[in-house]
């Protein structure tokens, strides 16, 4: 058991030095601007959601991006609260979703596509908040890298307590693994909240054909196939105000149904590198509990395996942190708190089921 315990710690402390050598190669946005402007289609997919569209299109008119090179496409999907769009500075046009699969998301994609008139399709959620030079970013990055899909990172609006401060350091997490995989060719996971590719990509990956079975994962299914296929067309544009926002769960029930949607989709994953990572995290995860619960025993020994995991969440996150000017709060806490939620998360996403956004789906 202890050589079992310290195999799974050490290959985990491994990858989380893997991910912060990745982080520190990736090229940080040199913010060359470019005359030759791309156009976008802004896809928001949203159901319900009539309180937070309105902040989302708001922060959209204060882009610094010409409008006749941008538009929204909102999908309505099957929406029950009576959303009414205003009048804004740009063009939204309204559709209802067209399902014809398992995942409503994908299927509202696919609908805001049919109906783009430009090269690249741009995704957000309905509770976001974007940068002011969100577009502009995108642009300068697209044209100076000729890359063809683009990922960006997200984070909470800014709360109090120790539930969003435990979800902006799982977020920080996320993103610094996330980052940390682009370099080697290996990236498996981003956030469909501030996520684009053109067109044509999509159109060779054949969209998402492959994982309309899965209700979610519009954006990591997506990702994954374009860097099986076409690894040197896929980016992340690190750039410190390059980040959307979007709102923290406001119950520990809420976020435990979240995570069990993020959880489910790493069963499907094509990645092979995505598995191995979601299986040692699972792994140490469960490792450290056991470690603590012998340290209780009187097994001290284990002391040294809690530190060696702790130091390793601790130095990648900051890295992240440091770079987005973002505050770490309660970190030791949540250092003890996150094993114990996330293996709940994983075991019950092996044959739970989740709500979301008024919907029950199968883990």
């Amino acid at each position: 058991m202890m050589y079992l315990l310290i195999l799974v710690i050490s290959v985990y402390v491994f990858l989380m030095i893997f991910f912060w050598m990745g982080f520190k190669k990736v090229p940080k946005s040199n913010g060359n601007s470019s005359d030759e402007k791309l156009s976008f289609s802004i896809v928001v997919p949203f159901r319900n959601e009539a309180e937070s569209l309105p902040n989302l299109l708001k922060s959209i008119e204060k882009l610094r991006y010409p409008i006749e090179n941008f538009g929204v496409i909102l999908v309505d999907d099957e929406s029950e609260d009576g959303f009414r769009g205003a009048s804004y500075g740009f063009r939204v046009l309204t559709v209802e979703n067209e399902r014809k699969s398992s995942s409503p998301k994908k299927d509202a994609i696919e609908t805001a596509i049919q109906h783009s008139q430009f090269d690249w399709i741009i995704t957000t959620d309905a509770d976001c908040v974007v940068p002011e030079n969100w577009l502009l970013d995108l642009n300068n990055y697209i044209q100076n890298t000729n890359k063809e899909m683009v990922c960006g990172p997200v984070f909470f609006k800014n709360n109090s307590g120790f539930l969003f401060d435990f979800q902006q350091i799982e977020m920080i997490s996320l993103q610094a693994a996330t980052i940390g995989s682009f370099d080697f060719n290996l990236a498996f996971m981003c956030n469909g909240a501030n996520f684009a590719y053109s067109k044509k990509l999509y159109k060779q990956l054949n969209g998402f054909d492959g994982n309309n079975e899965i209700a979610s994962g519009d954006d990591v299914f997506l990702l994954q196939k374009a860097v099986k296929d076409f690894p040197d067309e896929v980016g992340f544009l690190l750039k410190q105000d390059f980040q959307v926002t979007t709102n923290s769960a406001e119950s520990w029930t809420e976020l435990f149904q979240h995570r069990i949607r993020w959880a489910g989709k790493s069963k499907a994953y094509s990645s092979g590198f995505g598995k191995f990572v979601a299986l040692t995290v699972f792994l140490a995860n469960l490792a450290f509990i056991i470690s603590l619960l012998l340290l209780l025993f009187g097994f001290f020994e284990m002391i040294i395996l809690l530190i060696l995991k702790i130091i390793a969440d601790v130095l990648l996150a900051n890295q992240t942190a440091r770079f987005y000017k973002i505050k770490m709060k309660n970190t030791l806490l949540m250092a003890f708190v996150y094993p114990f939620f996330s293996s709940a998360v994983a075991l019950y996403s092996l044959f739970g089921k989740y709500e979301w956004k008024g919907r029950t789906f199968k883990s």
